[in-house]
């Protein structure tokens, strides 16, 4: 499958961030990507470096016009997109939701982010309610879809529960970057972990990732530098690309969707999980 990515610096214009995003889209159609990733969160500024009320304002209903305006494009390109959006259910209710489009437009399933942060300079919990939709793939006409978002990246069980329930590709939109007060030998050990932990889904369930992440420097009341770094890992957590960690990027990477059976012939990871043995994975902690 030819996969897409866009890693792209946004700016506090969202407009003209959707209108550079639906240029790239069309770039990489035209080059023959069949499945395009976004970031997270891609339409605007990453708001969740400070607790503003009035960011709520940005939110959006799904169905929305940002689904309507991606949709339109995936259409136009017979491509299938995934978005990541903020979306507001209700008043008072918003959620961190990635969207994935099919090739005719339509809504094929969103996926509400599970885990959601609470650090300095990523205050989601203020803004965020934890998804309710639990981790399902969603299928599409290239194939079904692992999709989760950015901190459940961290969390093996968002990936297995994805893989046994047939994901074929696990994908992880993103924002995530430098803490300032942190050393530089620390900020790259936090780098280094992020893609680690990442590639190592990759290879305990024998599936391809993509990863797409922001980069650049974003200004809201703070200041937060993400670290780019987008990348692809095959199934045996092999990396087919990694994009810069100072520049945008955008590019097409070609991943063998018939990899992960051999894969799993040569490390039969889920025959022999000992499923009898498992039980106190539910609990928070086993004193």
């Amino acid at each position: 499958m030819k996969i897409g990515i866009i890693q792209q610096h946004n700016t506090a214009d969202a407009e003209q961030n959707i209108k550079r995003l639906a240029t790239k889209i069309r770039s990489l159609a035209q080059q023959g990507a069949q499945l395009i990733v976004l970031q997270e969160l891609h339409n605007g500024l990453y708001f969740c470096q400070t607790e503003d009320v009035n960011v709520f304002s940005q939110a959006e209903p799904i169905p929305g016009p940002s689904t309507e305006f991606f949709g339109d494009l995936a259409r136009e390109l017979g491509v299938i997109i995934v978005t990541s959006l903020f979306e507001k259910r209700a008043a008072g209710l918003y959620h961190n939701t990635a969207v994935v489009l099919e090739r005719d437009g339509s809504i094929a399933g969103i996926y509400r982010k599970m885990h959601i942060p609470d650090d300095p300079g990523y205050y989601e919990k203020f803004y965020f309610t934890p998804g309710d939709l639990g981790f399902h793939p969603i299928k599409t006409s290239v194939g079904c879809l692992g999709v989760l978002v950015c901190w459940d990246q961290w969390y093996p069980e968002a990936a297995r529960l994805m893989a046994m329930q047939g994901a074929q590709l696990l994908i992880y939109p993103t924002a995530i970057g430098y803490d300032p007060n942190d050393t530089p030998e620390e900020q790259q050990r936090q780098r280094m972990a992020w893609q680690t932990v990442q590639r190592g889904h990759a290879v305990a369930n024998g599936l391809p990732v993509i990863t797409v992440n922001r980069v650049g420097e974003e200004k809201t009341l703070n200041s937060q530098l993400f670290w780019g770094t987008s990348f692809v890992a095959g199934p045996q957590g092999e990396l087919l690309y990694e994009a810069p960690t100072d520049q945008e990027a955008e590019t097409i990477v070609e991943v063998d969707m018939e990899r992960t059976e051999q894969v799993r012939r040569w490390w039969p990871f889920l025959r022999d999980r000992r499923i009898d043995a498992y039980q106190d994975i539910t609990k928070r902690y086993i004193d």
